[in-house]
């Protein structure tokens, strides 16, 4: 799957989103997208790497303390 096709997915998310909420105006959809974006993105990726820390932050880019802190605000881990 290339980025390309994930951006028009969420694309197209974001669309059906607006047209459900029929003219009322949305609130917060910038926190809204990237709870319902990181938590998965930290689910699948803690999977792949085998529920490495180190290893998937390294992969996200992230400081392992932040990877750390996002896992907990997601609930992810105790």
């Amino acid at each position: 799957m290339s980025k390309k096709h994930i951006e028009e997915c969420v694309r197209t998310s974001l669309e059906g989103y607006l047209r459900d909420l029929r003219g009322t105006e949305p609130d917060g959809m910038y926190n809204m997208m990237v709870n319902v974006v990181e938590k998965p993105l930290l689910e699948v990726v803690m999977h792949h790497a085998d529920n490495n820390q180190s290893k998937a932050a390294q992969w996200l880019g992230l400081n392992r303390n932040t990877l750390r802190k996002k896992l907990l605000e997601h609930k992810l881990i105790k």
